[in-house]
């Protein structure tokens, strides 16, 4: 066995094990300097790993020699490799961003630990992606739960405070759901392997305790993802914490509870069971429909722009909802390309966003007439997420919302195709406000003049940006992989 069979461990053990060394090191730039160090030796390693997967298919770690279903089991297959990559890609970038923008918003003697729960957080996202174990998932989706409250915590702002308790009593809720869900699962099989569930399972989908742990897993991993109307406590923990949070949190905590939700109704469930014969097809159209609509409108009446930004990631996961709910192929070959395009999009975003709060001390629609002419590459890269939001031709956003739209025009769902259509337009309107008041609006001569960002802040942001662009125009790795999951998740149950 080689250290490349090893990838699929190391890709968790390395932040676990670097987060307690943050502490010891006492120091706020050797912290920074080890998560930096985690980061890219992490992304090197899933690189590697997707390679491997791409070209041989899954890849199974058992842990001490313990064959599945009697022992834990690590299972990297192309959608947890597609999403894992997404997650060690927008660590890297937050992370290398961080040193300047966490000083300014983190008091000093809490540098060190914030560094650390940072790492416990994506230590936490990355075992969620790579584990075949279903308890081992709920374990996981904890680890990085409580390192998110913590983290929302932390900041200056008082507010940050209300917004992690609350964000708190909401995903715990979520979490005992979820538990519940995966006992009955457990109950009715004997297993909490996932591959094993999935063999097991269709013996028993017609009892009660299946059917409502189907229901408990729906309702708890959809707090989690922020699910309209479960979505309550995102708008005020994005907007709170602080920046570098605020940008982790939307590139990639809500994606890797939509990959779990996946995992659970298309690869535990039989999909023609879960979105089939179970109502939940059509619930997630009308759920995900609202989530565009009222996440859009509500967008747009924001003056904070980190505000703004997190009631647009309730309209964008209203388009992965929408995409599950078609409950066809194409459907979910649109779920899973947006979740992997939003995040990039939105780590763009709140990472430009970040710029701003870091040279202005805020960021307010109302307070950027006239930065963009002071801060021109981060309004340029601010101007690149936008339009990929928006889905302009060029940017990955376009992709995702094209697919997305075929799918619908595949099941002549031509609602759907009226509420993404609508959706886009309300981010038009949104992100015009954002744009005009930085490049069109008078500047204030009297308030503080604000310089360009560091350009360790802009390298990091300006990687995300050309990403959108990339992505938008190759879609070779985006699109053709989506595709490919999807095939596999459906398994041939659905058009």
């Amino acid at each position: 066995m080689t250290w490349l069979d090893q990838l699929p461990i190391l890709v968790v053990l390395l932040p676990l094990m670097a987060a307690p060394l943050c502490i010891l090191s006492g120091r706020a730039i050797a912290a920074w300097g080890l998560t930096v160090g985690v980061a890219w030796a992490s992304l090197a390693g899933v690189t590697l790993l997707l390679a491997r997967v791409l070209a041989c298919g899954p890849i199974d770690y058992a842990f001490g020699g313990w064959p599945p279903p009697w022992g834990i089991a690590y299972r990297v297959d192309l959608l947890a490799g597609f999403v894992l990559l997404l997650v060690t890609l927008s660590f890297a970038m937050v992370s290398s961003f961080a040193r300047k923008s966490v000083a300014a918003e983190i008091p000093r003697d809490r540098l060190a630990p914030f560094y650390s729960t940072l790492l416990l957080m994506f230590a936490g996202l990355a075992g969620i992606s790579v584990t075949g174990d279903a308890f081992n998932l709920f374990v996981f989706l904890e680890i990085s739960s409580l390192a998110s409250y913590a983290l929302i915590a932390m900041g200056r702002d008082r507010r940050a405070l209300t917004a992690a308790f609350r964000y708190l009593i909401m995903g715990t809720i979520g979490a005992t759901f979820v538990l519940i869900g995966i006992g009955f699962l457990y109950m009715m099989t004997g297993t909490l392997n996932m591959l094993d569930l999935a063999r097991r399972l269709p013996e028993v989908t017609e009892t009660r305790t299946v059917q409502a742990g189907l229901a408990f897993l729906t309702v708890g991993i959809g707090l989690k993802l922020a699910l309209f109307p479960l979505h309550q406590w995102l708008p005020s923990a994005y907007a709170h914490a602080p920046s570098v949070v605020s940008a982790l949190l939307s590139a990639t905590a809500t994606k890797v509870a939509v990959y779990a939700w996946l995992r659970f109704l298309l690869g535990v469930f039989d999909p023609a069971f879960s979105l089939g014969r179970m109502p939940l097809g059509p619930m997630l159209l009308v759920l995900g429909a609202a989530g565009v609509l009222v996440g859009s409108l509500a967008a747009i009446f924001q003056d904070d722009v980190k505000r703004l930004l997190a009631w647009s990631s309730i309209a964008q996961i209203g388009y992965m909802v929408l995409a599950i709910g078609m409950a066809t192929t194409a459907g979910i070959t649109a779920a899973v390309l947006h979740l992997f395009n939003h995040g990039l999009m939105k780590g763009t975003l709140f990472l430009a966003v970040g710029a701003l709060v870091y040279r202005m001390g805020g960021a307010r629609v109302s307070r950027l007439a006239g930065t963009a002419k002071h801060m021109p590459w981060t309004f340029a890269a601010l101007a690149i997420g936008g339009l990929s939001l928006i889905g302009i031709p060029g940017t990955l956003g376009f992709i995702s919302k094209w697919t997305l739209v075929l799918a619908a025009m595949e099941r002549q769902l031509w609602p759907v195709v009226a509420i993404v259509l609508a959706g886009s337009f309300l981010a038009l309107v949104y992100v015009w406000r954002i744009l005009e008041a930085g490049w069109m609006g008078t500047d204030d001569s009297s308030g503080r003049t604000p310089r360009e960002a560091p350009l360790s802040m802009l390298l990091p942001i300006w990687v995300l940006a050309l990403a959108n662009l990339w992505f938008g125009l190759s879609t070779d790795l985006t699109l053709g992989v989506a595709t490919r999951i999807a095939a596999g998740l459906s398994g041939g149950a659905m058009p």
